[in-house]
């Protein structure tokens, strides 16, 4: 364990509290643990406490079948504490006066536009980072799985619908994105070089990147892995760039916990205030409607009249599961990165710990409330889930009756043609994705789609109205945008 380990916050040098010790002390037996039982292939965390490194440690391995073990200076892909980690770019620019948080993102960004203009008009960096814009949630990660570059998301924007303008917290990674390109663009950069030269670089966090490519590049690198049945396999690449500054980070737990010390210092390093307090506090504080969100940050209390707490998890279901807790009237921190998909092992780690630290001992069963809660994010969706092909279907029309391209403006196009197997086949996407169709009933087939946001063993319905020359897909249509007509 790696106890006493100083950073450059800039604190005076004090002793760390007994029971932060004592958790950290109490984490590896835990960690191992839950490995064991879940069979999770590798986990990194570490424990900032006063200014020090109370614990880096890695376990398991980079990737199932092979023999590199994980230790603190591997590095794994963040997901969405990504945005805490932007949020903390974009309050330094903050207090350099390049931006404000209530900058108009019509001012950065002047082509992009949602579909009420008014909202146009007066939406802000905050009010994407808070996720009180009223875009619907994950709103745009759809075009982005399907292989649209960014600018595309960005126009594309406009096509969806909208709640009422600050008044629902809806979760996206558009909305950061947005944000953070538009600073970047204030600084003259892009997001990938603006964090890496206004925090990375300062922090001396030289294994971090907001770069897919860097990533990929690294020899002590985690592999995503996802759930196969049986066991545990690599996942399919995860490249997260169109959408950097929401999730597109990566990093070590080592290189992290200098970020963390630097939270808890309010922003200061090596002596000096590398991020102006007042900003990074915003950030910390609660903006979302329901006051649950601050600006990148979750923001809450540990239990009735307890401390309160800034946190973030992040998820890949392509093979990746973060989290960070910290507490800043106990000056603790812990952050915990996994190669897998969520299943809650970062999140009970991180809450066991914080309860250790605060309470003493553990106030819940953290691993069934939280590998519970996400069983249910991660269920198969699609109507039709679960349910065997008709063993007495209407026939279909002819096949070639439902081939061609079907389009909107959102999605772009659909094509439908009939594979070498004799089956209707669907491409998607810019680099198209291809599907083969089961026949369902009539002029509804089916198809078993695979991404990001669609975990395994979804169902799409796909039903065409062959006179009205349409088709409908069921997994694209819950803005109300999964309509698509022949070309």
């Amino acid at each position: 364990m790696g106890a006493g380990i100083g950073l450059g916050v800039g604190l005076p040098a004090c002793g760390s509290d007994s029971a932060a010790v004592s958790a950290a002390a109490a984490l590896p037996h835990m960690a191992r643990e839950l490995l064991k039982k879940t069979g999770v292939p590798g986990l990194a965390l570490a424990v900032v406490h006063r200014g020090e490194i109370l614990l880096a440690e890695g376990y398991g391995v980079c990737q199932i079948g092979r023999p590199e073990t994980v230790n603190a200076d591997t590095v794994f892909q963040l997901a969405s504490i990504s945005k805490p980690l932007g949020a903390t770019v974009v309050a330094r620019q903050v207090g350099e006066g390049l931006v404000s948080w209530n900058t108009r993102i019509r001012d950065l960004l002047p082509g992009f536009e949602l579909s009420n203009a008014e909202t146009t008009e007066q939406l802000t960096v905050a009010d994407l980072y808070s996720h009180r814009s009223g875009l619907p949630g994950h709103g745009g990660d759809d075009l982005e799985e399907m292989g649209w570059p960014q600018h595309e998301e960005f126009k594309r924007a406009r096509l969806l619908p909208l709640l009422p303008f600050r008044q629902y917290n809806k979760y996206t990674n558009l909305g950061p994105t947005v944000a953070g390109v538009g600073v970047a663009g204030r600084a003259g950069t892009d997001w990938a070089t603006l964090s890496q030269t206004t925090l990375y670089a300062p922090l001396g966090m030289t294994r971090t990147t907001s770069r897919y490519a860097e990533f990929a590049a690294q020899s002590n690198r985690a592999v995503g892995h996802v759930r196969d049945g049986t066991g545990w396999t690599p996942g399919a690449v995860r490249n997260a760039d169109p959408q950097s500054p929401a999730g597109g980070a990566s990093s070590s737990v080592r290189d992290m916990a200098r970020w963390l010390a630097l939270l808890l210092a309010e922003g200061r390093w090596d002596g000096r205030s590398l991020v102006a307090s007042g900003p990074l506090q915003d950030a910390m504080s609660p903006h979302s409607s329901d006051g649950s969100y601050g600006y990148g940050f979750n923001v809450g209390i540990m239990s009735q009249g307890g401390p309160r707490t800034a946190s973030h998890s992040g998820a890949f279901g392509l093979g990746a599961a973060t989290c960070f807790m910290m507490v800043p009237e106990h000056d603790v921190a812990v952050i915990v990165l996994t190669n897998s998909s969520p299943i809650g092992v970062p999140e009970t780690l991180c809450r066991q710990f914080l309860d250790l630290v605060v309470e003493g001992r553990e106030t819940r069963d953290w691993w069934t409330l939280y590998s519970e809660g996400l069983a249910e994010l991660s269920a198969p969706l699609g109507s039709l889930v679960g349910q065997p092909l008709p063993t007495n279907p209407v026939p279909p029309k002819a096949l070639d009756r439902y081939v061609g391209s079907y389009k909107n403006d959102y999605f772009g196009a659909f094509n439908v043609d009939i594979g070498e197997d004799g089956m209707l086949r669907l491409a998607l996407g810019p680099i198209p994705q291809r599907y083969s169709m089961r026949h369902w009933s009539g002029d509804d087939f089916v198809y078993y789609p695979s991404s990001e946001s669609l975990p395994p063993g979804s169902v799409s319905l796909l039903r065409f109205n062959v006179a009205a020359g349409t088709l409908w897909v069921e997994v694209y249509s819950g803005n109300g945008l999964g309509l698509f007509t022949r070309a």
